[in-house]
């Protein structure tokens, strides 16, 4: 599960969640792994005919430059030894380009509150990666500053569900956190079988549909874990980890398991 946590990177664009994001990452990355901070910047075309000059959009796209300039810059007074890459794209093209040319395992990106509904349809940078990043997705939360000292995960049986467990296992023995799994049924019967090789014997089934159970066990942990399918676009719209991600109240480490 280290290689989860080799390959890091973080979207920053100057706000609290950005930072935060960074700085949980910086504390998950395994040791001797690389941690990438991306700022992206762009602007949307103007609308002008190809034989008229364009001094104010040029001198717009110059501040925008410079803005993302000064974001890595502040990112990385606080962590001196990530990388940093300035990409001139929209922030979620900019991540997952940057995902996809160095491998990335791990993606980090501070959520801002907008919700579900507000995220699908606003094409927030989290509601993009949760959708179509091709790694393990670590969306995040403002909680006190150190790393995860409870940790829960959920578990129903299928092979993304023991990702998660394994995941969550590693980063509770790491730290020497609290992990707490969350069994639900409420949905449909569960293999207690797998669920038991899993995660062991002993574990308390909730009788409560997996999303509100799982949201509600965030409210008491640091870190949230889920197993993700690794669906992609409209596909992923109704999964429980897709739907959970943007209702925690902690921090969401979506695993996809390669």
């Amino acid at each position: 599960m280290t290689t989860i946590f080799s390959r890091v990177v973080v979207g920053v664009d100057g706000s609290p969640e950005s930072l935060g994001a960074a700085r949980l990452a910086a504390l998950l990355e395994a040791p001797g792994g690389t941690l990438t901070l991306v700022a992206a910047w762009t602007l949307a075309p103007p609308l002008v005919t190809p034989m008229m000059t364009l001094p104010a959009y040029d001198t717009e796209e110059r501040a925008a430059e410079r803005e993302a300039e000064e974001v890595l810059r502040v990112a990385n007074e606080q962590l001196p030894a990530a990388r940093t890459m300035m990409i001139h794209a929209s922030p979620a093209q900019a991540l997952i380009d940057e995902i996809k040319r160095a491998q990335s395992t791990l993606v980090a990106v501070g959520a801002h509150g907008r919700g579900r509904a507000a995220g699908i349809l606003l094409g927030s940078t989290t509601t993009s990666l949760v959708h179509d990043a091709p790694c393990s997705v670590l969306v995040t939360r403002e909680r006190p500053v150190g790393p995860p000292r409870s940790i829960a995960v959920g578990v129903d049986g299928s092979t993304p569900s023991a990702a998660a467990y394994t995941a969550a296992r590693y980063l509770a023995d790491r730290f020497r956190s609290e992990l707490t799994v969350v069994v639900a049924e409420g949905d449909k019967p569960l293999d207690l079988a797998a669920v038991s090789l899993i995660a062991g014997d002993g574990l308390h089934v909730i009788p409560e549909k997996p999303v509100p159970a799982l949201a509600a066990a965030s409210a008491d942990v640091d870190l949230l874990v889920l197993g993700s399918r690794g669906l992609h676009g409209l596909k992923s719209l109704g999964s429980v980890s897709e739907r959970v991600a943007h209702r925690a109240s902690c921090s969401t480490l979506l695993v996809r398991a390669t």
